[in-house]
């Protein structure tokens, strides 16, 4: 009796073929776990790297500025772009130029007299003037006057009664 009694108890104590499989099952779905896991994380980091070198490229507006016309009406919506060192003009109503006439942008600062920042020399929606920071320096308004082709000569002011005025604004970041 002894011998048939220690053939059972140690034939009770094997692991059964189910566990074991059991075992080995979940051992592969963790180790799979945590290579999909590891991936995942490594996808993610390269899509902000990406992402943060997109948010370098987008324009960082820092002045704004709605010009009204004799109506009180927007007619032009002008931002500053420093990194690029342009201004961009956007047309908010139908008024363009005539084959003689030029749209000529002026920074005004007080009591000085207006700065010229270029002439519109598209009748596209929207354009680029060139302009840098240094030139924006003390400006409070800027307005837009109609000139004779191509503008008035360096160093001369605007025709008045201004076409387009409106604040320069300086946007919080």
């Amino acid at each position: 009796m002894n011998q048939d009694t220690s053939a059972s108890s140690s034939a009770g104590r094997g692991v059964s073929g189910w566990w074991r499989a059991l075992a080995i099952f979940l051992l592969i779905v963790l180790l799979l776990a945590w290579a999909a896991s590891a991936s995942m994380m490594t996808q993610l980091q390269a899509q902000i790297g990406h992402l943060q070198a997109r948010l370098i490229d987008v324009p960082q507006v820092r002045h704004v500025a709605v010009l009204l016309d004799a109506d009180q009406k927007p007619a032009m919506l002008v931002t500053h772009n420093p990194k690029e060192g342009m201004l961009l003009v956007q047309r908010l109503n139908e008024v363009r130029e005539g084959r003689e006439d030029s749209m000529q942008v002026w920074a005004i600062a007080g009591d000085q007299a207006p700065r010229s920042l270029g002439v519109i020399g598209s009748k596209y929606q929207t354009l680029q003037l060139p302009v840098t920071e240094a030139d924006l320096q003390g400006m409070t308004e800027m307005g837009i006057s109609a000139e004779n082709k191509g503008g008035v000569p360096a160093g001369a002011g605007p025709s008045l009664p201004w076409l387009f005025k409106g604040w320069w604004v300086v946007k919080s970041i």
